[in-house]
């Protein structure tokens, strides 16, 4: 018989499942494309007004990098 995991490997593994699935979500939410509904004519914002896409994206990764470090936290401390 072999010796049971012990509990701080079974520990890492799951923050490492956890954060790996995490990931893999954050990346798949940025490859999707969004879902587009029909615009009215005369309702679309002026690309002037808007923050550019790469702006968009770095704010989505900073909070998604804040929630992965928040859960590895709350992971670290139970």
């Amino acid at each position: 018989r072999e010796a049971p995991i012990p509990k701080m490997l079974a520990a890492c593994l799951l923050k490492r499942v956890v954060l790996t699935v995490l990931l893999v979500f954050v990346v798949a939410l940025l490859l999707a494309e969004p879902v587009r509904s029909d615009q009215e004519a005369g309702t679309a914002i002026p690309a002037e007004s808007r923050p550019c896409v790469d702006c968009h994206a770095f704010e989505f990764m900073q909070r998604a990098l804040q929630d992965l470090k928040k859960t590895a936290y709350n992971l670290d401390t139970r």
